[in-house]
């Protein structure tokens, strides 16, 4: 083979090696093995939503309801509880009160969702329901109440205590706007997360981000109760005590998703939306409340922001704001937990020198 001083040998190709070709070398070209990985991660979330949701509320039914008992006397008081404790299922759990008074007051404190007023001179009863926490709940404690008292012979009257608002139908435009708060929290914090590089690059930033997110809130709360309020006319009571809740319930979604996106990166903000919309929504006690959800829904819905912000606008909108602390309490430990895990992320991450390469010709800081 001749070889020329300024070329490769006679016959000798030019080009490098050859491409890898056909339909296997095509999908290598198109999915990338860390974006199989999120599809997968995605198909898991996917299924997580539909057992979540479906496990949830595909069997309804009212579980140790509490209920208030008040009679004239206390013999038939507590052998009307006892009687109503002994249901198969436990369906209600009650306890006995002074009278009615103290019936519809615990009812307004949200001690208690029902309450039953016995009348031993004759036959029929009356059952003090709140629709407003929840009519399915109040269809439930009805049915569960009125099928104990057709097997004693008695009637029950279904008086609604706390109804619903004219425009607030089956009282779930309070979920629903939680919901919609709770959106735009992690969808917020997202787009905050995402614009500049996969995680906080330091402090500045993620401070930044945080007081972002905060102004967000701001706005969201106000907007969202204006709308749900003044403009629909779905949820009575004052716009400041609402919009307070929202700014809350924003900016502690907003700050858990900075937060377990700080710690994994983008698959911190699909744990995000699957400890919010996976989890919190199904058992935030929105369509069906708490004591008619399966144990782990109901046990997990209160610590959770979607139950907790569910509710509270429910409290400040039809029960003058009555138990409305508990929930507070827990939204803002998961605000402060997400704001500190996102500063020490970001913190963590300045000390290790972990930046953002610097543009060509420019100076990392």
């Amino acid at each position: 083979m001749k070889r020329t001083s300024d070329g490769p040998p006679d016959g000798a190709s030019t080009a490098g090696p050859a491409a890898p070709t056909g339909f296997l070398a095509e999908v290598r070209d198109a999915v990338s093995v860390r974006a199989a990985l999120l599809v997968i991660g995605v198909l898991l979330l996917q299924l997580a939503f539909i057992t979540s949701y479906i496990g949830a509320f595909h069997e309804p039914r009212p579980h140790e309801v509490p209920l208030a008992v008040a009679a004239p006397d206390p013999l038939t008081t507590a052998g009307t509880v006892r009687g109503l404790a002994a249901l198969p299922g436990d369906p209600l759990d009650p306890r006995a009160v002074a009278d009615e008074a103290e019936a519809r007051r615990q009812i307004e404190n949200r001690d208690v969702d029902g309450a039953l007023i016995v009348d031993p001179r004759g036959t029929t009863d009356r059952l003090l329901v709140a629709s407003a926490a929840g009519a399915s709940l109040a269809d439930a404690l009805a049915g569960a109440v009125g099928a104990a008292e057709q097997r004693q012979g008695r009637t029950v009257r279904v008086t609604d205590v706390v109804p619903n608002a004219a425009g607030d139908a089956r009282g779930l435009s309070s979920f629903y706007l939680v919901i919609g708060w709770c959106v735009g929290g992690y969808l917020c914090a997202a787009v905050l997360a995402i614009s500049a590089g996969a995680r906080p690059a330091n402090i500045h930033r993620a401070l930044i981000r945080l007081g972002v997110l905060l102004l967000y809130s701001i706005a969201a709360g106000l907007l969202g109760t204006v709308i749900a309020g003044p403009v629909l006319q779905a949820l009575p009571g004052g716009v400041a005590p609402l919009w307070g809740l929202g700014t809350l319930l924003v900016f502690t979604v907003g700050a858990i998703t900075l937060a377990l996106q700080g710690l994994l990166g983008i698959v911190g903000i699909g744990l995000a939306i699957a400890l919010v919309v996976v989890l919190g929504n199904p058992s935030a006690g929105g369509a069906y409340p708490w004591p008619m959800l399966p144990p782990f829904w109901s046990a997990i819905g209160p610590a959770l922001p979607p139950g907790a912000g569910t509710f509270a606008a429910r409290s400040i909108s039809y029960f003058h704001g009555h138990a409305v602390g508990g929930p507070l309490l827990v939204l803002a430990a998961w605000a402060v937990a997400g704001s500190v895990v996102t500063l020490v992320c970001a913190t963590a991450r300045t000390l290790t020198g972990d930046r953002p390469a610097a543009p060509a010709g420019t100076t990392a800081p």
